[in-house]
C-alpha cells in the first residue's frame, strides 16, 4: 500500500489569526460599500434590540425637535412587517414618483417621512423572506428624493437582523440612539443590540430611557417603576423619559407631544437630547470640513 506520509507523522492545520493585506483586500470585495446618501449629510439609526421599548414614539419626537432646532429633518420607518411612522406622523397618503423614478416622501411638521406603511393596505400583512427585506430597505432609502437634510432619522424594528446589517453595511451611520425601559429583560436585550453595533464599528451616542417613572398627580414627584436597573450595563444615558398618559393620546392622534404640548416637561426632556445630538454633529461636521481644508492630518 502507498503511503505518502510516514504513519507516526500527525498533520496538523495551522490557522492565522489575522489576514494578510491580501486576504483582506479579497474579503473586502465581498462585501457591500459604503456609499453616501445623496443630499443627506447625517444618519442617526433609533434602535434598541428590543420591541415595545418605544423606539417609534423616540424617533418620531427626536425628529420633530431636531425639525425644531431648524434643522432639515427626514424620518425613515425601517420597520417593514409593523410599521408605526404613518400613524405616529399623521402622513396615511401614498407618496408620488417623479420621472427619475425616485419616491418623493411626504412631509409633516416639518419632517419628510417614508415608511413601509404608505405603500400597503393597513389592513394587509408583508409576508418577506430576508432578500426582500432588505431589497425594501434600499428602496426607501435610495430610492427616494430626500433632497437636502442635515440629519436623516431611521426606526428600526426589533431584533439585530437582516434591516440593521444592510442599514450597516451600505450606509455611512453617523451614530446610533439606543432605546430601552429600565425592565430587566428590556435593559438585557438592548445590550445585544449595543454589542451588535459596536461589532459593526457604528458609534453609539447614548440610550434613552423610556417609560422608567411617572409623576404622582398629587404630590408632583417622580415614582419609580424599578429599583435595581441593569442600566449601568448600558452606554451613557442621554435623558430619562417618563410614563404619561398624554403621549400615548399623541401616538393615536398622529401629533407627536412635542408639537401638541411643546412646553412640557416631556418636550423639554427631547429638546436636551436634540440640542445634545446637534452638537456633536457639529464638532463632527467642523472636524471633516477642517480635514478636507487641511487644516487637520
Amino acid at each position: 500500500m502507498l503511503r505518502l506520509f510516514p504513519s507516526n507523522l500527525r498533520l496538523r492545520r495551522s490557522y492565522a489569526t489575522t489576514l494578510s493585506g491580501h486576504q483582506a483586500a479579497m474579503m473586502a470585495r465581498g462585501l457591500p460599500q459604503k456609499k453616501p446618501i445623496i443630499g443627506v449629510q447625517n444618519i442617526i439609526v433609533v434602535a434598541s434590540g428590543k420591541g415595545g421599548v418605544g423606539k417609534s414614539t423616540v424617533a418620531a419626537n427626536f425628529a420633530c425637535s431636531m425639525a425644531r432646532r431648524g434643522k432639515r429633518v427626514g424620518l425613515l420607518d425601517g420597520d417593514i412587517f409593523g410599521p408605526t411612522v404613518p400613524l405616529l406622523m399623521n402622513v396615511h397618503s401614498e407618496p408620488i414618483v417623479n420621472d427619475k423614478n425616485l419616491i418623493i416622501p411626504p412631509q409633516n411638521y416639518n419632517v419628510k417621512c417614508l415608511s413601509m406603511g404608505m405603500l400597503t393596505p393597513l389592513e394587509s400583512a408583508v409576508i418577506w423572506r430576508g432578500p426582500l427585506v432588505m431589497s425594501a430597505i434600499q428602496r426607501l432609502l435610495r430610492g427616494a428624493e430626500w433632497g437636502l437634510l442635515d440629519v436623516l432619522i431611521i426606526d428600526t424594528p426589533p431584533g439585530t437582523g437582516d434591516v440593521h446589517l444592510s442599514l450597516s453595511q451600505h450606509a455611512p451611520i453617523t451614530g446610533v440612539i439606543l432605546v430601552t425601559t429600565p425592565h430587566t429583560a428590556a435593559v438585557q436585550v438592548t445590550l445585544k443590540g449595543a454589542k451588535m453595533f459596536e461589532k459593526l464599528k457604528v458609534p453609539i451616542f447614548g440610550v434613552v430611557e423610556n417609560m422608567g417613572y411617572t409623576i404622582c398627580n398629587n404630590c408632583y414627584q417622580p415614582m419609580q417603576f424599578f429599583q435595581d436597573s441593569l442600566m449601568n450595563s448600558l452606554p451613557r444615558k442621554l435623558i430619562s423619559l417618563p410614563l404619561d398618559s398624554h403621549i400615548s393620546d399623541c401616538n393615536e392622534s398622529g401629533v407627536p407631544v412635542v408639537i401638541k404640548y411643546p412646553e412640557s416637561d416631556y418636550a423639554n426632556l427631547f429638546t436636551k437630547l436634540a440640542r445634545e445630538i446637534s452638537e456633536i454633529l457639529d464638532r463632527q461636521n467642523c472636524s471633516k470640513q477642517e480635514v478636507n481644508d487641511g487644516l487637520l492630518p
